[in-house]
């Protein structure tokens, strides 16, 4: 008998099946501008963010990333996660960061505490992959392994084989984006994520194509498995190629769910 897959708990969401979680999100360059950015949020438009500290000018000083972290954790209602993401430049980031930086800074950050999860990019040197994800669970902290591919679509095989090996790593939740060059790229990635959630993923999945192409992908996460989507809360505030706004994602997943859940 297949194992029951396990949701993953941030404060009061639940990651899982069902709708869709809304994910916002925040780029700013300074930590007054991302409390700023956080404390203007419309809390029925999310039910979490994304704190991109790659977009933080003094990212290479502890002290400001923490007082990045306290300014957004103190905008934000107690009940909404942060999620904790440094994007290197090779997976789509705005800066260039060396191995050992990148684990220095995510161990750091989980043991100052003040987030909830953090995103650990699972082609990231082994060694300093596993020590992150140790640190992580030890403070209970979710571990959302990804992959970026922004020079296509992988095969059906290979997205999920890379959502599998993230499992395989300890992840908690499990994350890959493609950029379509077709309709059909769309398809392989949706078809994908079915296979992981209906198949051997024991944890949740976020799966999306990127830019216009792919937009839709970012909607319909409940039929096909995909637990969360990112959505942008301002015009500039969009951390990848075609994410959409947050009020209407929000407002199309709640509409997608009324209808899951109607009887024929």
């Amino acid at each position: 008998m297949r194992p029951t897959p396990q949701p993953a708990t941030l404060r009061s969401l639940v990651l899982g099946d069902g709708r869709p979680a809304v994910c916002v999100p925040l780029v700013a360059r300074t930590a007054s501008a991302l409390g700023e950015a956080a404390g203007s949020l419309t809390r029925a438009s999310y039910d979490l963010v994304e704190l991109r500290v790659d977009h933080l000018t003094a990212v290479d000083d502890a002290e400001k990333v923490r007082e990045a972290v306290a300014a957004v954790r103190a905008a934000l209602p107690d009940d909404v996660p942060v999620l904790f993401t440094f994007r290197t430049k090779q997976e789509g980031g705005d800066r260039d960061i060396t191995p050992e930086e990148y684990g220095d800074l995510l161990t750091r950050t989980i043991r100052d505490g003040g987030v909830d999860a953090v995103d650990v990019e699972m082609f990231t040197q082994p060694d300093i992959r596993e020590a992150v994800v140790e640190t992580a669970h030890h403070a209970g902290v979710v571990v959302v392994m990804s992959s970026h591919d922004f020079g296509g679509t992988p095969s059906r095989a290979e997205i999920l084989s890379r959502l599998l090996q993230q499992q395989e790593h300890g992840a908690d939740v499990v994350k890959l984006a493609a950029m379509p060059a077709s309709p059909a790229d769309v398809l392989t990635l949706l078809a994908a994520t079915d296979d992981f959630r209906s198949g051997p993923g024991l944890v949740p999945a976020i799966t999306m194509s990127m830019g216009p192409l792919g937009a839709a992908s970012r909607l319909v996460g409940e039929t096909f498995g995909s637990c969360l989507t990112f959505a942008a809360a301002t015009a500039d505030g969009a951390s990848a190629p075609g994410q959409l706004d947050a009020a209407g994602v929000r407002a199309a997943l709640e509409l997608l769910h009324g209808a899951s859940t109607t009887e024929s």
